[in-house]
């Protein structure tokens, strides 16, 4: 997809790129977090884009999900932030 993807990790934890970069080299959990929340966040802007169709239910279950999963990962970033330091 040729368009920008909004609600990226890197578009949300603009100041940590090198730490996302480094938990998702040495944090197993954080790297399969990052990649569901990057697989949902996708399908939510493709239906947002209208190239997939979905029920309002659906999307609204997806959304959810990736607030969950983006909840998740906050906290670890806020966590190795504060170890950094």
């Amino acid at each position: 997809m040729s368009q920008h993807t909004p609600n990226e990790l890197t578009e949300i934890f603009k100041r940590d790129r090198d730490l996302l970069t480094r938990l998702k080299r040495d944090d197993a959990h954080y790297a399969r977090l990052a990649d569901k929340y990057h697989e949902v966040n996708r399908e939510v802007h493709r239906i947002e884009a209208e190239t997939e169709a979905a029920s309002d239910e659906r999307t609204d279950a997806l959304k959810r999900k990736r607030l969950g999963l983006l909840d998740e990962i906050t906290g670890i970033v806020t966590q190795a932030r504060c170890s950094a330091a």
